[in-house]
């Protein structure tokens, strides 16, 4: 396994009327968060974000049909997953993007990182995700994204 970049996606997948996807993590139960992912080679981000929301959710996304929020987050690696970066990487570089799909879709998680789903609406999301990052991205999605 190849080390990974300090550098990754955050991704909210949202419906109109703003229920959000969450995804369960397979080594953490309980632990919920919306898509993540770390930067690969010379991906751009929108890149690295397509493939992130299509390997962990199925669903397929042009970099056009994200929204790049432009807000950037640093946070310090958690010390059970540091041993996944160069050595003396501590901290993270996030770059927060939002995929809006017509409804809820299907949803096919990968099982080696997750092993479940729900679609919450946007206050109940935030609420259950374990990630300050995450809970502040969904508590700006209605200023964003507000349906008419």
């Amino acid at each position: 396994m190849s080390l990974k970049k300090p550098v990754s996606v955050l991704v909210l997948i949202h419906t109109p009327d703003l229920h959000v996807l969450l995804l369960e993590r397979a080594a953490h139960p309980g632990f919920w968060q919306s898509v993540t992912g770390s930067q690969e080679g010379d991906e751009s981000l929108p890149e690295t974000a397509v493939r992130e929301v299509r390997e962990e959710t199925g669903i397929g996304a042009h970099p056009v049909a994200l929204a790049d929020w432009h807000i950037i987050n640093r946070y310090e690696i958690f010390k059970e997953w540091r041993h996944r970066y160069p050595p003396g990487v501590t901290q993270n570089t996030e770059h927060v993007f939002s995929l809006e799909v017509p409804q809820t879709v299907p949803v096919a998680v990968a099982p080696d990182e997750h092993q479940g789903h729900l679609w919450l609406p946007w206050r109940e999301a935030a609420a259950q995700v374990f990630s300050w990052s995450n809970r502040d991205a969904i508590l700006m999605l209605p200023r964003r994204f507000r349906a008419a």
